[in-house]
């Protein structure tokens, strides 16, 4: 980018004869660009920052433009001076709103300012006649300063509502603060939460905060789900030999993702003989707890039917699988943060906050494989509990397709990193179609077994398929 009328004679005529003879592009009066190939609509977003430092030295990159240091939508709303402009570029518009110039907080960008937290909180919450393209929406903004609250504390919180007040005075935002003042009062618990109208905000004047990151994770699989034709695969293992071995694999192989692993006659002698495998008590009590889970009601085939009856329902399924490690606090919201690798899970303070959210869009679909799909997903990505997580999560999903006649799932341990992948992609980069191949494929696998036969012949058939092969690289899952 080039620019004439900065100061140097020399300069410009040099500019205005490249131009002439056609080795630059004129964009605006003033502003040329060597690049004579790429359209100008993509040319000028990315180098708004010089542009607007030279149409408008000193101005404030404010309002909507300000929380994100950028344009919206190919607007940038910059405040300076006592007149409204509009500088129409392609691919960008200036919109100039007369105001005060840079303040307290404000930081330098190049010839320019970028509006400070207190700065934009306030102009966004400006009204009147034309403000409205030019601000935030209420819930976004709302949202905003709930995730402020949940990361940086109170404390925090009531200095920043403390600048917003000094700074209301010197930008004349009287009004603007006393909006914001009831919106962060009544998030604070301090004032009447009639002043919030954001689902987020409200959840937590009502002593629920959510993961509002999460949330949006949950919308993505919930519209994917509602969008997809997912089959129906009949339950044919519900009764007598074929019920118990099934749930018996099922216990085997969840436990085995997770890393309690045994020999399956070990695992045989656990649930069948009674037998503790010695010094691995334990290990042997998580086999039991989800093999007792699986096979047994309300746990297998009664899923909750409210928020309430959700949250009940998953600190009995974690206390049952979890009993006998008593250092993992077994059936009780996790009391610190959890990860797993870069994953950093839900908070433990908006866990039950997130998990009501996740249930209100579990109940919102209508087929039960979907139902089941989004209950795992949301239980897995709360990880609302010290350990467990990921098999109370798969009972969790089980149960709605049990209650449902339709095939409960089993995880092999072949499929292990089919089955983790997807939902880090999911969790990561809010893309649920692996995430729906992978299950729908394991379900598949799953129902094209014969239960019915002798446990040993059946485990034969298994390891035909590498179900358990844990080598990954040089196995992968086989049909029967």
């Amino acid at each position: 980018m080039l620019f004439t009328g900065e100061g140097d004679p020399a300069a410009d005529r040099r500019i205005l004869r490249l131009a002439k003879s056609r080795k630059l592009r004129k964009i605006h009066p003033g502003i040329y660009s060597s690049n004579l190939d790429s359209p100008l609509e993509s040319i000028v977003p990315r180098h708004w920052g010089d542009i607007v430092s030279h149409l408008l030295p000193g101005g404030v990159i404010a309002y909507k433009s300000g929380r994100d240091a950028r344009p919206i939508d190919g607007r940038i709303y910059v405040v300076r001076g006592k007149t409204p402009r509009t500088f129409s570029l392609p691919g960008l518009t200036i919109k100039v709103i007369p105001g005060t110039g840079a303040v307290d907080g404000d930081v330098p960008y190049k010839r320019v300012f970028l509006a400070g937290q207190a700065r934009w909180l306030l102009e966004n919450l400006a009204t009147g006649r034309g403000v409205a393209e030019r601000v935030i929406p209420r819930t976004e903004l709302e949202a905003e300063l709930d995730k402020m609250l949940a990361i940086r504390g109170e404390q925090r919180f009531n200095q920043l509502r403390d600048t917003c007040r000094s700074l209301a005075e010197s930008l004349g935002c009287a009004k603007e603060f006393q909006r914001l003042d009831g919106i962060m009062g009544a998030l604070l618990g301090s004032h009447e939460s009639r002043k919030l109208r954001s689902r987020q905000a409200l959840a937590r004047a009502a002593g629920r905060p959510c993961d509002a990151d999460r949330l949006a994770l949950f919308d993505s699989l919930f519209g994917s789900l509602r969008a997809s034709a997912l089959p129906e695969i009949p339950a044919t293992a519900e009764s007598g030999l074929a019920l118990e071995n099934f749930t018996f694999l099922e216990a085997y192989f969840s436990n085995y993702i997770e890393g309690t692993t045994f020999m399956v006659s070990e695992a045989e002698a656990i649930v069948f003989g009674g037998k503790l495998v010695p010094n691995r008590t334990e290990d042997s009590h998580d086999i039991l707890g989800v093999f007792e889970a699986a096979l047994r009601p309300p746990w297998r085939n009664e899923p909750p039917q409210t928020a309430d009856d959700f949250l009940l329902w998953l600190k009995n399924v974690n206390a049952l699988v979890m009993r006998s490690r008593h250092d993992k606090n077994p059936g009780e919201w996790k009391t610190r943060d959890n990860r797993a690798g870069a994953t950093l899970f839900v908070a433990h303070e908006l866990v039950q906050g997130t998990l009501r959210e996740g249930f209100e869009r579990i109940e919102a679909l209508e087929d039960p494989l979907a139902r089941a799909l989004m209950i795992m997903f949301v239980v897995s990505e709360v990880h609302p509990f010290m350990d467990g997580n990921g098999r109370t999560a798969r009972l969790a999903m089980n149960c709605i397709l049990s209650a449902a006649g339709q095939t409960r799932i089993i995880v092999p341990t072949v499929y292990r990193e089919d089955y983790l992948l997807p939902l880090k992609s999911l969790s990561n980069h809010a893309d649920a179609t692996p995430y729906l191949r992978a299950m729908t494929r394991i379900q598949a696998w799953t129902a094209a077994f014969d239960y019915g036969r002798p446990r040993l012949e059946l485990c034969q058939a298994l390891k035909r398929c590498n179900a358990f092969e844990e080598d990954l690289r040089n196995y992968r899952l086989i049909f029967p």
